[in-house]
């Protein structure tokens, strides 16, 4: 791995880990749980948690810069498709070229399909030895 490349974290998505997932947050929004349900939404089926998801990325960040990252870290995401029973969804990122402190961030699918998008922004931190820690 080099700097700009960020440590990937994968996930393999069942029902076991939405409802683990539910229990946890203790969101039971039947999108999640509920097949019956979920199958008459526009979206035709179960879908997972987007938090769920999005904690891959910190999950990255951390793996990738240290747990002092995330205290400064500026995530700004947007949520492109969702993710569905059967996925293994992995995040990670990568520097932005001659934008200090910038990364883009994502979260993919098994096809490389982007599940959600966004940029990282650690300008208020200080890296060292590979170690991200806020300045100041």
């Amino acid at each position: 791995m080099n700097d700009a490349q960020f440590k990937d974290v994968t996930l393999n998505v069942d029902q076991a880990v939405i409802l683990a997932y539910a229990e946890m947050t203790d969101d039971f929004n039947p999108i999640h749980v509920d097949p019956v349900f979920a199958a008459t939404t526009p979206l035709g089926g179960v879908i997972a948690h987007g938090t769920m998801s999005l904690n891959l990325i910190w999950q990255s960040i951390s793996a990738t810069f240290g747990e002092d990252a995330i205290g400064g870290a500026l995530l700004d995401v947007k949520f492109v498709r969702p993710v569905r029973i059967g996925d293994t969804v992995r995040a990670g990122g990568s520097a932005v070229p001659a934008a200090d402190g910038r990364h883009a961030v994502w979260v993919k699918n098994q096809d490389g399909v982007e599940v959600i998008s966004g940029t990282l922004d650690l300008q208020g931190c200080a890296k060292e030895g590979g170690k991200v820690s806020r300045k100041g």
